[in-house]
């Protein structure tokens, strides 16, 4: 199952920005593959995103590894925080 991280490329939030850039860099740091999914461009994947987070105004960045929801950006930065992030991404 492949490591999709939520995000949107058009956004005016400059603080969601960084967080998606931070997880972006993290994971790209630690050589763990994943697969950025634009909600801006789709919005079919927004839906997607929203339905595995659980959450009908959910945010990016969001990630998941299928269909099985992992976290949101705190959940992230707590994993790194707690040296779980493996358990996190369930990797």
């Amino acid at each position: 199952m492949a490591l999709n991280v939520f995000y949107s490329s058009v956004s005016g939030n400059v603080e969601m920005k960084k967080r998606q850039e931070w997880i972006f860099s993290v994971l790209t740091s630690k050589k763990i593959a994943f697969k950025p999914v634009d909600i801006s461009q789709n919005s079919d994947d927004k839906i997607l995103m929203r339905k595995i987070a659980g959450d009908s105004t959910a945010l990016p960045p969001q990630i998941c590894r299928g269909d099985s929801y992992c976290g949101d950006y705190t959940g992230f930065q707590n994993a790194i925080e707690d040296e779980n992030l493996e358990a996190f991404l369930k990797l």
